[in-house]
């Protein structure tokens, strides 16, 4: 693992103090990263790629507890983690630092070091310790909407100031209309090399999976298996399957991938992009019959294949 410090900590500055609305200024096909709180809750990722880290609570049975709300644009990893260690409560920041071009973020009461995309602590007190996954999705921000009616979007933060706004290391005012990795996203290339135009840039030794393929990866236990979108979505759109003992089926719609655990139904897929059990309808973003049964989503990472890879080996894919 190649870890270096490329951007001063704190440059990319995480919200320590979010604030939630009901409105959006973005695009009805922003993606964004849904928590299943009390209300539901939306994080753009149009802000969160200024700020990729956001220190919040959600409600979970009535009990508010500390979550970190993470996202890596280089890796495009959206992962929500418990923000409980050893039963202390600890705040993330930006390092400046990437690890396998990764987000290291640093929790601010033991300055530790987490690689995000594993959640795992790589450096200081809490080494070879790993973060809890929350269950957690990305959608788009007309999904989030029409879906959840009582459901909140993060707000902007007022004179903000990022790295990811200027064209140099120094941060500068946040315009969160525009779109810092959007070349990025388009390009072939991976990594920092790649958004910096470097020709130094990474290389990728297969061809049966471009490095920015999206995957939903699910870790039960020691056993992990990262699902390929295109994968998915060539096998009808759903995939039933076994990752540690637990039996899971993983849906592709039009808003994006999502997994949950399966209590033993045995979905097809029809033309019209619905999933059927037994005669029943089931939405594949929710997880929710028409009969008003529900699946339990599973804590899942949303990342680019090369990051899945980077953190695993290179057969843990779906194939």
């Amino acid at each position: 693992m190649n870890v270096r410090q490329v951007i001063p900590r704190d440059a990319i500055p995480s919200i320590d103090d979010p604030t939630f609305g009901p409105d959006y200024f973005g695009d009805d096909n922003d993606d964004v990263i849904v928590l299943d709180s009390t209300p539901p809750k939306a994080y753009p990722v149009r802000i969160l790629d200024y700020h990729e880290i956001v220190n919040d609570e959600y409600n979970r049975g009535g009990t508010a507890e500390p979550v970190a709300v993470t996202w890596c644009p280089l890796c495009g990893s959206a992962i929500v983690y418990e923000r409980t260690v050893d039963r202390q409560t600890v705040t993330f920041g930006v390092s400046g630092k990437l690890a396998d071009d990764d987000l290291v973020m640093y929790d601010r009461e033991t300055e530790s070091e987490w690689k995000q995309s594993s959640g795992n602590c790589i450096a200081g007190k809490f080494a070879g310790q790993r973060l809890t996954v929350i269950p957690a999705t990305i959608t788009t921000w007309e999904t989030f909407r029409n879906q959840s009616s009582d459901g909140l979007v993060l707000q902007p933060v007022d004179g903000a100031q990022s790295e990811a706004a200027g064209d140099d290391d120094t941060p500068s005012p946040i315009e969160y209309e525009k779109k810092p990795y959007a070349e990025y996203f388009a390009s072939d290339g991976f990594g920092l090399g790649a958004h910096r135009g470097s020709s130094d840039g990474r290389t990728w030794q297969r061809d049966d999976l471009d490095p920015k393929t999206v995957v939903l990866g699910i870790e039960i236990g020691d056993d992990a298996l990262g699902f390929p979108l295109p994968r998915v979505e060539s096998a009808g759109g759903v995939v039933h399957e076994t990752v540690g003992g637990t039996d899971v089926v993983v849906f592709v719609t039009s808003d994006g991938i999502h997994a949950f655990r399966n209590s033993g139904y045995a979905f097809e897929s029809t033309t019209d992009g619905r999933f059927i059990d037994d005669g029943v309808v089931w939405n594949g973003t929710t997880g929710i019959a028409a009969d008003g049964r529900k699946l339990s989503r599973l804590p899942a990472r949303r990342l680019f294949a090369f990051a899945w890879q980077d953190d695993h080996d290179l057969d843990a894919f779906y194939t």
